[in-house]
């Protein structure tokens, strides 16, 4: 589900939600459940400060429903196609993005909004998954499972 409440920057949802389907189904992950919220800067820089201690706007926050343990078991298993992870289905947390935001790095980029958002939706997804790249235990791994993806789903 993809829930607009900005309006500083024309956004068609459901494409978005297509893509979020398609995303769930790379990592078969089709019977789980992502809320993504399409959120002003104001507010996202609100949850930046409250959550991560960080000052300002930034482009997507992900808040995990699965507990840290449950979340490290995904990544162990690296999910990706053909393999099932261990528990599917169910709540897997919540995602906000701020297309404003989102604007500014598409243009640093060089991409298109509607290619920003999906990135930074596929990104989300890792990091309710238990992805972390600001882990100094990640080790890239990541980055390495997001580029493939992003290969796989068309936006790379």
């Amino acid at each position: 589900m993809v829930l607009n409440q900005q309006k500083k920057v024309r956004v068609e949802t459901g494409p978005l939600e297509a893509f979020l389907a398609e995303i769930l189904r790379e990592l078969n992950l089709s019977s789980s459940d992502v809320a993504i919220a399409l959120v002003s800067d104001a507010e996202i820089a609100k949850w930046n400060n409250k959550y991560l201690n960080k000052k300002g706007p930034t482009d997507v926050l992900s808040f995990p429903a699965l507990s840290r343990h449950r979340a490290a078991r995904f990544t162990r298993t690296k999910p990706t196609p053909g393999k099932r992870p261990p528990s599917s289905g169910g709540w897997l947390g919540d995602i906000a993005i701020a297309p404003e935001t989102a604007r500014k790095y598409a243009e640093k980029n060089g991409r298109s909004l509607d290619n920003e958002l999906r990135v930074l939706m596929l990104h989300g997804v890792l990091h309710l998954l238990g992805y972390d790249h600001e882990n100094l235990a990640d080790y890239g791994q990541m980055d390495r499972v997001e580029k493939q993806l992003r290969r796989r789903l068309g936006i790379a």
